[in-house]
């Protein structure tokens, strides 16, 4: 399937102040103390002295800390749009080395699809992704969360 590109009026035309957009964010009000952290700075495992990556959004059960980095993230997402695959990928690569993360979510933006990477029982990490695509529900086990992943995009052109 090609890819898309989202146009200036359609990324614009989002409603920040829609409320499905703040689902995220009461869920983990009703399971403090866990909340979400956009844009966050993360510190993988690998090479922690020299690297620092920084996720769209991160979901911790710590306590809020002054400190610039988030040391203790269960769910990493990354929004994954063309011109940043690579990168992207290289970043979910990284997250794989951080003992606390349980899933990482990589969202679409030109699509109505994600992948889903969940540590199996044993603390390993399976080979591929879970694909999920607009009929399939969102099922994210570290923060008992479940959503149809069409919700996810509720405000967006893609949602027309």
């Amino acid at each position: 399937m090609p890819f898309t590109r989202m146009l200036l009026d359609g990324f614009l035309g989002w409603d920040p102040g829609d409320p499905s957009g703040a689902k995220c964010h009461n869920h983990l009000m009703d399971r403090l103390p866990c909340r979400s952290v956009t844009g966050p700075g993360i510190v993988p495992r690998v090479r922690a002295d020299m690297n620092y990556r920084v996720p769209d959004l991160a979901v911790t059960c710590e306590p809020p800390t002054r400190d610039q980095m988030l040391h203790r993230p269960v769910l990493l997402v990354e929004i994954l749009s063309p011109s940043n695959e690579a990168e992207t990928n290289v970043n979910i690569w990284a997250f794989t080395t951080i003992p606390s993360v349980q899933e990482i979510l990589a969202i679409h933006s030109t699509r109505i699809a994600a992948s889903l990477l969940r540590r199996d029982p044993d603390g390993s990490w399976p080979s591929v992704p879970i694909p999920l695509g607009s009929g399939d529900t969102l099922v994210l086990d570290s923060i008992g969360s479940s959503v149809p992943l069409r919700a996810c995009y509720r405000t967006t052109i893609l949602a027309v």
